[in-house]
C-alpha cells in the first residue's frame, strides 16, 4: 500500500488452479459453475460462454451486497446474446462490507476483508485471461452498488483491464467526509477503499457509470460526485428506468460502451 492509501497487487499473479463443479451446455451457450481460491477464500462463480468459433471478449461481474452469483445471471444472458462471455462471481459477505472490523484489522496490521474482496475481483480476471476460449485481451468489469466500488479499484490496479462500468455506484468521498480527521492510519484505510482514491489510475482506459434517477440507495448525487473527480475518457449515463441495479434503459448504454472498450 503507498503512503497515501493506495492498494497495489502485483500484474502478473500467477495461474489461477479452477475446478469445474457443473457444466450446461446448451444452443448458443455453455454455462460452468466453478471453484477458484482466493488468498483464504474459495471463490464461486458462474461462467458463461456463447458459443462461438473463436475467442471472445469478456467481462467479470462483481454483484451487490446481499446478491449470490445467480443474481448476476440476468446481466450475463444480456452480454452473452452481445457475444461476451462472463464471470459473475459469489463475493465474500455476499459482497457486504464492515468498516469497522475492517479498521480494527488494518490497525493491527492485518489485511482488511475489503482488500482481499479487491483481490478476488482480480483472480477473476486471471482466470478469464487463463481460459484459451477467451481473447486475454479484452477483459472488463462490471460492478452493481457495492460490487462497482471493488470493479473500479480492481480495474484501476490492472493495467491490462480494458475498462470497467459501475452501475448503480459511487465513492465514498473520503477527503471531504473525513477532513477533520488527523489519524493517518484511519486516513489510509479509508482512503484505500475508496473508489474516488483510483480514479486517476483508470485512464487511458474508459471509466463509466449508469445511475436511475429513482435510486433510492444510492442516490444519483453521490454518482455524480465520483463522476465529476474521474478523468477522461468517461460517461455517465442517467435513466428513467428501473431503480437501484442494472435496468432496461442501461441496454443499449451498455453495448455501445463495451463495443468501445473492446474495439
Amino acid at each position: 500500500m503507498s503512503s497515501e492509501g493506495g492498494l497495489s497487487y502485483p500484474e502478473n499473479r500467477g495461474k489461477v488452479d479452477v475446478a469445474v463443479l457443473k457444466t450446461e451446455s446448451v444452443s448458443n451457450y455453455t454455462l460452468e459453475t466453478i471453484s477458484f481460491r482466493s488468498k483464504d477464500y474459495t471463490v464461486e462463480g458462474l461462467l458463461r460462454i456463447p458459443s462461438s468459433g473463436e475467442k471472445v471478449p469478456a467481462v467479470v461481474i462483481l454483484p451487490g451486497a446481499t446478491v449470490p452469483k445467480e443474481g448476476t445471471q440476468g446481466l450475463a444472458e444480456i452480454l452473452s446474446g452481445m457475444g461476451y462471455a462472463s464471470l459473475g462471481i459469489q463475493q465474500r459477505n455476499l459482497g457486504g462490507v464492515d468498516m469497522e472490523y475492517d479498521l480494527k484489522l488494518f490497525s493491527e496490521g492485518k489485511e482488511p476483508v475489503e482488500h482481499r474482496m479487491v483481490l478476488d475481483a482480480l483472480r477473476a480476471v486471471d482466470v478469464l485471461r487463463q481460459d484459451p476460449r477467451i481473447d486475454p485481451k479484452k477483459i472488463a468489469v462490471i460492478g452493481e452498488s457495492n460490487g462497482g466500488r471493488f470493479a473500479i479499484i480492481a480495474a484501476a490496479l490492472d493495467p491490462d483491464i480494458k475498462g470497467v462500468i459501475g452501475v448503480s455506484t459511487s465513492g465514498y468521498d473520503t477527503e471531504s467526509q473525513l477532513s477533520g480527521v488527523r489519524d493517518e492510519k484511519v486516513l489510509r484505510f479509508y482512503r484505500s477503499i475508496d473508489p474516488d482514491t483510483y480514479l486517476k489510475s483508470i485512464p487511458p482506459r474508459r471509466f463509466v457509470m449508469m445511475h436511475s434517477v429513482n435510486d433510492d440507495i444510492i442516490q444519483i448525487g453521490f454518482a455524480e460526485n465520483t463522476f465529476r473527480k474521474a478523468k477522461e475518457p468517461k460517461m455517465f449515463y442517467e435513466v428513467a428506468t428501473g431503480s437501484h441495479g442494472f435496468s432496461e434503459g442501461m441496454r443499449e448504454p451498455l453495448e455501445t460502451e463495451l463495443k468501445l472498450m473492446f474495439q
